[in-house]
């Protein structure tokens, strides 16, 4: 493992932001319709149900990532196969979370500009972060989280002095019950973000406040989840729920509906801003993990050597995941959370967390 140490707050710092990541910018829970915060809050919890899982693997391998435990349970063989298999799903999330940044940024910005430039771009700044190393996409996590505060403040604060705010598109809640809710959260939520959070089982061993781990990371999950589901049902009751449903980065089209005082709009400033901390943060959490996985897996002396080839080989791959915007967002609803997420995030852990119970039991005895 590379040697550094990140305290509590920069765990927690890191874990929000990763959060909010690309879920503020999309249309997350929207299959719920207008209960789709409520979806959010579920999942959420949900979410809690599987960080306690990856706690406890973390308390019975306190010194040891994801991908070198799983080979302690496993044995060497099958260990291997599995910790190759998150290397790879790690560096497949990092670049779809890239094709949606620059798919953003070519929408709003720069639609002159090849995808290829910007995502070119984006992915040499991470990385330089990721060949630093952890202590310094920590550190960097402390001054982006000020940032996003101040435009979470600000933002709500404009929203409410122009007044176009409608909570009756609301209503009414629960109209069709509990059953799409309850779809929404084993299709979605539950996956993404906060499933997603199984990325810090390669990360909790550089924490060196060990006694609050489980406290901050819960602390930072249930923040992130009521962030999250006020901005969808922000979006909700400034857009409607078909147009919420219908735009491609709703929270945009929120923000460009402020107008105070009569020349205080068009704030797409403020999206950008948001997507450019949220998915900066999240593609550097995801691909540091993919290289230290890949060092450990391969015995690499210096993982940070690891770094460019295995950038380049993510953005390649943001390229070639989807022809277009849409496809990319059809295959992340209809395929990746059935035959990624669901075994990846929990049907995997859940058996790994057993196995561990049996063999430390023994152990014990």
């Amino acid at each position: 493992m590379e040697k550094a140490k990140i305290s509590a707050y920069q765990l927690f710092t890191l874990i929000l932001l990763f959060e909010f990541g690309t879920a503020m910018l999309t249309s997350i829970g929207i299959n719920a319709k207008q209960d789709a915060w409520l979806a959010i809050l579920i999942g959420m919890a949900g979410g809690f149900c599987l960080f306690f899982i990856y706690y406890g693997l973390y308390r019975y391998y306190p010194d040891l990532p994801l991908t070198e435990y799983v080979q302690r349970l496993l044995g060497s063989v099958l260990g291997k196969g599995l910790a190759f298999c998150y290397v790879l799903y790690f560096m497949y999330v990092a670049a779809r979370i890239l094709r949606i940044f620059g798919e953003m940024l070519v929408t709003v910005a720069y639609p002159d500009t090849p995808l290829f430039i910007i995502n070119a771009l984006f992915i040499l700044v991470i990385i330089y972060m990721v060949y630093k190393g952890i202590e310094v996409i920590s550190r960097t996590s402390e001054v982006l989280f000020v940032g996003m505060c101040l435009l979470l403040l600000s933002g709500f604060l404009l929203l409410m002095i122009s007044g176009i705010i409608h909570l009756e598109n609301l209503k009414p809640v629960l109209e069709e019950g509990l059953s799409p809710i309850i779809k929404t959260v084993f299709t979605d939520t539950l996956y993404y973000p906060f499933g997603e959070v199984i990325v810090f089982t390669m990360i909790f061993p550089y924490i060196n406040e060990r006694e609050k781990v489980k406290r901050t990371g819960l602390r930072a999950m249930g923040l992130s989840g009521l962030l999250l589901a006020l901005v969808v049902a922000g979006n909700i009751s400034v857009l409607g729920l078909d147009l919420a449903s219908h735009a491609q980065f709703p929270l945009l089209a929120s923000i460009r509906s402020i107008e105070v005082a009569g020349f205080l709009e068009r704030l797409d400033i403020y999206f950008i801003l948001f997507a450019m901390i949220g998915g900066f943060l999240k593609i550097s959490i995801f691909f540091y993990v993919a290289v230290m996985g890949a060092s450990h897996l391969f015995h690499v002396k210096h993982p940070s050597h690891l770094a460019y080839p295995m950038g380049m080989v993510i953005l390649l791959l943001s390229m070639a995941i989807a022809s277009n915007y849409a496809e990319h967002i059809q295959e992340a609803g209809k395929f990746i959370p059935l035959y990624a997420h669901l075994p990846l995030q929990v049907i995997i852990p859940v058996l790994l967390l057993i196995i561990a119970f049996f063999k430390n039991r023994k152990k014990a005895i």
